[in-house]
């Protein structure tokens, strides 16, 4: 699995759940058990920079098959519930709401509810992350203005080439048509709209 960028809010909570010392939680989590699975897994992706939903859970542990089976989908939704009760996981804002919500784990170390420790990441694996979450959150605040410069020539160049092509329009109305403006007009409309074309597409 490829790591990705990160955006902000990702970065943040990845970053909160690496820096977290042991978590004390209510809930068993014993080598075996769905809920260690399930954070173990958590764990993992998050690792990668990834924040996965239940049927990822899922197909990681269980299998593709098991993807389809609604019963078994809706037990593990259960039992990812009660470990957000229990501060174990949290679940991130969908991006459309038709997706499937996303967990993550609030720290990588807990104290579970018969007093074991439970670690989810070794040291070298968190320093790894952090580096990952580090560099991720760079590349994107890097992006962000040539973004935004993007956005601000694409609407520059729509006003422009509008503006022409509303000149070479104008032109043809007059009672004598002036042939250099309407030629001067249209070519850098067009011209405009290829350039706006090329825009769109590295947009």
């Amino acid at each position: 699995m490829s790591h990705r960028k990160l955006v902000a809010s990702e970065a943040q909570i990845l970053q909160d759940a690496l820096k977290a010392d042991y978590r004390d939680v209510n809930i068993r989590l014993r080598e075996g058990e769905y809920q260690y699975d399930l954070a173990k897994a958590i764990a993992a992706f998050q690792l990668k920079l990834v924040f996965p939903d239940v049927k990822d859970l899922i197909k990681d542990l269980y299998g593709e098959d098991k993807t389809d089976d609604i019963q078994f989908v809706r037990k593990i939704q259960t039992i990812l519930k009660k470990m957000e009760r229990s501060g174990i996981v949290g679940i991130l804002p969908k991006k459309n709401p038709w997706d499937l919500q996303r967990y993550a784990l609030s720290g990588f170390r807990f104290h579970d509810i018969d007093k074991n420790n439970v670690v989810f990441a070794a040291d070298e694996q968190a320093a790894q992350a952090q580096y990952l979450v580090a560099t991720s959150s760079s590349v994107a605040e890097l992006q962000k203005p040539r973004s935004f410069s993007l956005k601000a020539k694409i609407i520059g160049l729509v006003c422009l080439v509008s503006a022409f092509y509303i000149v070479s329009m104008w032109t043809l109305t007059l009672p004598i048509i002036e042939p250099l403006i309407f030629v001067v007009a249209f070519s850098v409309a067009v011209a405009g709209s290829l350039v706006l074309g090329k825009l769109f597409s590295e947009g």
